[in-house]
């Protein structure tokens, strides 16, 4: 009988291996880490944040960053392509309205009655200002026909998490130092004084409505609600402004906040639309960048992590634990360390040493020099947080960063604005 040549071989391996040793090899399942894909910005989609978030809970976050504009443009359109999406609320709208994003069960949500009543109720206090445009309640809640209304349900379009308001950053070496509330003002960004040294956000329902308040505030024109402007009023503001774009008042605009640092660290600006990383950024340089409190109220941003409409099963689970990670108390002491809140604030607070707690909350003096997100002092011993506390600020709020009922031609418009 002729053998073969793998018979020769289990022949010869069965008289050195025991009984058994040649059935098929047992099968190893390898268990697959946890994929999470966010899109976003740069604000939040850090790698110190996702860093920390995999230790934690044991997954692989993939951060897809990206200019504003851009990825709004990709969630509307493409939801299969992430399952967790963080901006700011003046997002949400559209993202609703194109289906991209499903509503969040707040149930699933550990630490839901934390949220403060800036994002339930749209004050931080009772007292304070409601502001105009899409105050964050407005959003929030998923009502039993499927629109977005202020009338709480178990359902919301977004997960509340960090916030700020904003306004303007300005060289005090370059322009004298002004008082908070009381001289500082949005019309600054349109004084003739800084001509050629003004930048401006490249996003137009955030830059628009610097652009609207400054011209505002300098007594230029007067709108009915700046936070929803008609076509009418519209065509007021962008002739006003192409007049300064003609004449060379602005120096540029900005699409990110490491451009925003570099167009002041160089000195081509010495005013312009700022966010709060950027001031400290600039400070731990040496540069006395003064973030403006301004009389008029500051605009007023939520951000919000939203859950992709495709996003299902193992990995909408992963989501949930995502989205608990960040009310869980030690990401919200992290941002804080660059001027961001949380909506749970009292959570991240043993997070905090008190010097820092006082610092970023309560707008008390540094008793200590204060390192921020990057770990370089950003904080001097002695030094006050612009605008004071979290309370004061967030009771002055002007308007929202909003989506209009005029937003495309608000969009068409503000392109002719850049192109002028």
């Amino acid at each position: 009988m002729k053998v073969s040549r793998r018979q020769l071989l289990a022949a010869s391996l069965g008289s050195v291996l025991p009984a058994g040793a040649l059935r098929a090899a047992p099968t190893i399942h390898v268990k697959k880490r946890r994929v999470l894909r966010v899109l976003g910005t740069h604000v939040t989609l850090q790698e110190t944040l996702r860093k920390q978030a995999e230790a934690d809970l044991g997954i692989e976050l993939q951060f897809q960053p990206g200019g504003s504009g851009a990825v709004l443009y990709q969630a509307s359109t493409r939801p299969e392509s992430f399952d967790l999406y963080e901006q700011w609320s003046n997002s949400i709208r559209v993202l609703w309205r194109s289906n991209a994003i499903q509503a969040i069960d707040t149930q699933r949500i550990r630490h839901w009655d934390e949220i403060n009543g800036l994002t339930k109720e749209g004050r931080v206090t009772p007292a304070a200002k409601l502001g105009a445009g899409d105050s964050p309640e407005k959003l929030l809640f998923v009502q039993p026909n499927d629109s977005l209304g202020s009338n709480a349900t178990n359902r919301v379009s977004f997960l509340p998490y960090v916030h700020n308001v904003d306004s303007f950053g300005y060289d005090s070496a370059a322009i004298p130092r002004g008082k908070p509330y009381e001289t500082e003002s949005w019309s600054w960004l349109l004084d003739d004084a800084h001509a050629g040294k003004v930048a401006i956000v490249n996003e137009p329902t955030i830059g628009l409505f610097d652009l609207a308040l400054a011209a505002q505030s300098k007594g230029l024109i007067q709108f009915d609600d700046i936070g929803n402007l008609t076509r009418k009023e519209l065509d007021a503001l962008f002739s006003i402004l192409l007049k300064y774009r003609q004449a060379g008042h602005f120096r540029g605009v900005w699409n990110s906040v490491p451009q925003s640092v570099k167009l002041m660290s160089s000195g081509e600006s010495k005013i312009e639309s700022m966010f709060s990383p950027a001031v400290f950024d600039l400070r731990s340089r040496g540069i006395d960048c003064v973030y403006a409190s301004p009389k008029e109220g500051y605009r007023a941003w939520h951000g919000v992590m939203c859950l992709s409409s495709k996003t299902e099963g193992d990995r909408q689970d992963t989501a949930y634990e995502y989205m608990n990670w960040w009310l869980s108390g030690w990401p919200g002491a992290f941002i804080a360390k660059q001027g961001y809140y949380i909506s749970n604030p009292q959570r991240s607070r043993p997070h905090l040493t008190q010097a820092e707690w006082d610092y970023w909350y309560l707008g008390k003096r540094a008793s200590e020099d204060l390192q921020g997100t990057g770990g370089t002092t950003v904080v001097r011993e002695g030094q006050v947080r612009d605008g004071g506390s979290y309370e004061r600020r967030f009771s002055n709020v002007a308007v929202w960063n909003t989506v209009m009922p005029t937003y495309e031609y608000s969009l068409q418009r503000w392109n002719e604005f850049l192109s002028g």
